[in-house]
This record gives C-alpha cells, structure tokens and sequence, in this order.
C-alpha cells in the first residue's frame, strides 16, 4: 500500500517516499512532508548545485552547503535560484 504524505513542497496530498532518504532529523521530516514528485525536483536542483558550483559531495563544506539548500528547499524560502543558470 503506498504511503500518502501533505506535500509540503507541491502543497497536495502525494505518495510518500518510501524511505528515509537523508540521515537524521532532516531526513525524517522530509520522509514525513515531502512526496516522491518533489523528491525527484530536488534531486534535479541538486545535480544543478554540483554542476554550476562544481561541488565535490564527499567534501564535508559542500555536504554542508547541500543540507543547508534541501532545508530551504523544502522548508524555506525555496530554491536558490542561479542567476547564471540557463535550463536547456
């Protein structure tokens, strides 16, 4: 049976992640507000971060950075736009 979560991020009522997908407080709020559709949106915004400011993941400074986006992404103000950025 697939999990129904009140997106906070598409603000309606989606299917849920099916596992925590981040460690932590942060990881369980996201698997209890955010449906797979904004997951998939956020994967996509966060491939964009890697590329343009050409981030190395493994690095403690840009973990940081990408945990800090994906809170504002899904519980803040939003996706840090690029101004640079130009979507194909």
């Amino acid at each position: 049976m697939t999990r129904i979560v009140k997106c906070v991020y598409l603000d309606k009522d989606a299917p849920g992640l099916t596992r925590v997908p981040y460690p932590g407080d942060l990881g369980k709020r996201i698997y209890d507000n955010v449906c797979q559709e904004a997951w998939q949106e956020w994967l996509k915004h966060q491939t964009m971060l890697i590329n343009e400011y050409r981030l190395t993941p493994i690095e403690p400074k840009a973990r940081k950075y990408l945990e800090e986006e994906m809170e504002k992404f899904f519980f803040g103000d939003g996706p840090t736009q690029i101004a640079e950025f130009v979507p194909k």
